[in-house]
């Protein structure tokens, strides 16, 4: 028997212009991942809410503990990265906390903050080739002569400040006592051991953390952001010292600016 209501079940329009599976709201509801977030705040922690939302599933002790490791070890590197800078110089202008942040985020390219994501590919290609853990020194030794053939630097190993990376040597050694080290990062150990041989290059913190998130099953499109969730308190922190200082920081001397002038001109009177 055909109701009123089979027929508008019929003839309904579809409206729906977005979709999502990531979380569902409705009146006096909000649903995470499939979790009433009510049952979620309390009962884990911000890594578990990163993990659950980029995963999809709640992560299992170890690596919640993994996680929350790997974003400690991106908090901050002092004034030296030029995000760090960029955030301090437009706070020094008297911009809003968000601009200034942003500002940040946008110095983030492929000469900073791109090892990361560079690195998880380059590790996650790599190991799809594997026929067999025995291969992975051999595909190591092949991808560094290649890269060191064709003159190309391999993301995630050398510090332009650190001959040995202290945060890197220590968040291997937190990944092995968690049990959550895999494939990926003895891919990386093995590439570290080649080049050590050739050009005394260690792996840094990128090229660790890139590994370890690779063996915990991230996909390497979500390294760069990872590593922005990371950083984030540390800007904030800056800009915040910032705001302290002097406004309009003054960073050069005009005698430390070369003017690459080579005639002098003139406007010719009428």
């Amino acid at each position: 028997m055909i109701t009123e209501k089979s027929l508008k079940e019929i003839f309904k329009i579809n409206t729906y212009r977005w979709k999502t599976t990531i979380t569902l709201i409705e009146k006096n509801h909000i649903r995470t991942r499939g979790y009433p977030l009510e049952e979620l705040i309390g009962n884990i922690s911000f890594s578990d809410i990163i993990f659950l939302l980029l995963m999809g599933e709640l992560p299992p002790k170890d690596q919640s503990k993994m996680l929350d490791a790997i974003l400690v070890s991106f908090c901050d590197h002092g004034l030296t990265p030029p995000s760090t800078q960029v955030a301090r110089l437009t706070t020094s202008t008297g911009t809003p906390l968000n601009a200034s942040i942003a500002a940040g985020l946008l110095a983030f390219g492929e000469n900073h903050a791109g090892a990361i994501e560079k690195a998880m590919k380059l590790f996650q290609e790599t190991i799809n080739l594997c026929k067999s853990p025995e291969e992975i020194p051999i595909l190591a030794e092949k991808l560094v002569e290649e890269h060191l053939k064709n003159g190309k630097k391999i993301p995630g190993y050398g510090h332009r400040y650190h001959h040995r990376d202290p945060r890197a040597t220590r968040i291997i050694k937190v990944a092995e006592k968690l049990k959550c080290t895999g494939l990926h990062t003895q891919l990386a150990k093995e590439i570290e051991k080649t080049l050590h041989k050739t050009k005394k290059i260690h792996l840094n913190i990128d090229g660790a953390n890139a590994a370890i998130l690779s063996d915990l099953g991230f996909h390497w499109n979500t390294g760069t952001g990872i590593f922005m969730i990371g950083r984030l308190p540390g800007l904030i922190a800056h800009i915040n010292e910032e705001k302290l200082e002097k406004p309009f920081r003054k960073t050069l001397k005009l005698e430390e600016i070369q003017y690459m002038e080579n005639q002098k001109n003139r406007i010719k009177s009428s």
